[in-house]
């Protein structure tokens, strides 16, 4: 059923509001079904059952519509409650293995060695990948205090920096994961693919899923 001439016919009026696309819809489906009716060969009528079919085929579709119309407008207001909740996370400091923002004085990282590890050491990597820092740490799930050290213990520069727990078996690694570590937030964000999610001091953006605690600033 093509309806798409008595839309654009609506819409082209724009001294007239238009009706609502549902209700627009059943209307031109019951013109159409009575000039069918006064047009059908009276040696030969359509059946009624077929127009029953019909009816009952437009009406289960009228009611999808509706349905999908709610669902919306639920999802949207389920999210403006979660964004209200956020917003108070705004100014406290989130955990999650994003990538750290160093800017000069020590960053206090959580790491999570592997079961069976003996060794543990931190890869440190830039924003292009580059492998800047390798530092042997302890074998805990204490905090670490990060000085920003490079290979030669210089300090690096300001910036962002990916840190990487490799936790070794001698000198086998048995698992590799980003380290987490607290960091600022300063902006709670809605309806990404990923849902709500947080930006970070230094423009870092991170789902909220991959959060796993939240504290008050420290010092």
């Amino acid at each position: 059923m093509d309806i798409s001439p008595v839309t654009s016919a609506a819409s082209a009026n724009p001294g007239t509001p238009a009706p609502p696309k549902i209700t627009s819809d059943f209307n031109t489906f019951l013109r159409m079904l009575t000039v069918q009716m006064q047009n059908q060969d009276p040696m030969n009528p359509i059946d009624s059952a077929d127009y029953a079919v019909q009816l009952a085929t437009f009406s289960g579709v009228e009611q999808q519509v509706r349905t999908n119309q709610l669902l919306a407008d639920l999802q949207g207001r389920f999210q403006q409650f979660g964004m209200a909740d956020m917003a108070s996370w705004i100014g406290k400091e989130a955990r999650s293995d994003a990538p750290v923002l160093y800017q000069g004085t020590p960053v206090t990282l959580s790491p999570t060695p592997a079961v069976g590890a003996t060794r543990a050491v931190l890869a440190v990597r830039d924003t292009a990948g580059n492998l800047v820092s390798r530092e042997e740490i302890p074998v805990s799930a204490e905090p670490y205090q990060w000085l920003g050290g490079g290979m030669d213990g210089t300090p690096l520069p300001s910036g962002l920096y990916s840190i990487s727990l490799e936790s070794l078996n001698g000198e086998t690694v048995i698992d590799s994961r980003p380290v987490e570590h607290y960091a600022r937030v300063v902006e709670a964000r809605g309806g990404g693919t990923n849902g709500t999610s947080l930006l970070l001091e230094g423009g870092i953006e991170v789902p909220t899923a991959r959060v796993t605690a939240l504290r008050s600033p420290q010092g």
